[in-house]
């Protein structure tokens, strides 16, 4: 059984209509910063990316050129694969009911190409609460589906804690992790990393240590407070980077000290239903350069997060950029976006 408190699962449905703008507020960074002055000469750029899904596609989604630019000049993209990875889905009633996740290994393969990502770049986490959805052998399909792609995967218990991962000149090392799950911990238990504790994390060899979190409740803007603790514990043992799922909406940026920590960066593929309100339909591509440079290698030099919205396509999703958007909608969205970002 899943680990959700009671309190969270009867507000999962009013949440999901009306997503919360409530919460503390403070103490949050712009949506875009310069940690480094003067810059240094080279850098590696880290592209983070949400929640991966078809649940809200019936076919290929289109991306916008800007959008594809911008995914296609990171060193490498890092986002969560939120649904099985598998051809024939064993929960048969769930997965047309929306409450069990499931994509094919094609729809995967043709969604990245069409918005830009090469599959040798792409890093995805396996550290999530749906992994499970379509049994113990629609994980291990999941696997090894990746594993074809030629896509590298984070956030298997089997691989440990932190995996490290060549980014240009730099080793980067991902702990990838979930604190929620929709099946019993037996299941995830040697399967999927549930560690959050970072004192026993490896980190020899590394430039740069980065936290990809499954945490804080869904379908609210602003992170809870155990979940700020659970950064500024991370930040504190040496965590350089961190970037969180799970919230399905933008949730803002903070830095701790040299740290920087995206908390939210909502879906980048619809994961809930197809007919969602706006504010679930925004998400945030983060976009991170780290020096390479002798003296500061692994540093944040600058950070920026760059929104845009999934627009309804027929059977499947848009991305368009926020400044492509028209009309009441850019409205709506901009207005969001002051609410969420100082």
């Amino acid at each position: 059984m899943s680990n959700y408190p009671l309190s969270y699962k009867l507000s999962w449905l009013p949440r999901f209509l009306k997503p919360s703008l409530g919460g503390d507020a403070s103490g949050f960074a712009p949506m875009a910063g310069t940690l480094m002055e003067p810059p240094p000469e080279r850098t590696v750029r880290l592209a983070f990316i949400g929640d991966i899904s078809a649940v809200a596609n019936g076919s290929t989604p289109d991306c916008d050129p800007a959008i594809k630019a911008l995914l296609g000049a990171a060193d490498l993209v890092i986002g969560n694969c939120e649904s099985p990875v598998v051809d024939r889905p064993s929960a048969v009633l769930g997965t047309k009911l929306g409450t069990h996740h499931a994509m094919s290994e094609r729809f995967l393969a043709e969604a990245l190409a069409a918005v830009g990502i090469a599959r040798e770049k792409l890093v995805l986490s396996l550290a999530n609460n749906h992994v499970l959805d379509q049994g113990v052998a629609g994980f291990e399909e999941t696997v090894a589906a990746l594993k074809r792609l030629g896509t590298r995967t984070i956030g298997l218990a089997a691989d440990g804690p932190v995996q490290a991962v060549e980014a240009g000149p730099l080793s980067v090392g991902f702990a990838a992790f979930t604190l929620w799950r929709n099946a019993d911990e037996d299941l995830f238990a040697g399967r999927v990393s549930m560690d959050s504790d970072p004192t026993g994390w490896q980190r020899d060899g590394l430039d740069l240590l980065c936290a990809v979190p499954h945490w804080d409740w869904e379908f609210r803007h602003f992170p809870r407070a155990a979940t700020r603790a659970l950064a500024r514990r991370l930040a504190g043992q040496g965590v350089g980077l961190i970037a969180g799922h799970h919230a399905h909406v933008i949730q803002p940026v903070e830095r701790i000290g040299g740290t920087v920590v995206a908390y939210g960066l909502g879906d980048f593929l619809g994961t809930a239903f197809a007919r969602q309100p706006w504010p679930g339909r925004i998400g945030g591509i983060f976009a991170v350069d780290v020096s390479a440079d002798e003296g500061t290698r692994g540093a944040i030099a600058s950070y920026r997060l760059h929104p845009f919205v999934r627009l309804r396509h027929g059977d499947h999703e848009r991305l368009v950029p926020v400044g492509a958007l028209a009309g009441a909608m850019r409205g709506k969205v901009e207005g969001r976006l002051r609410a969420v970002f100082p």
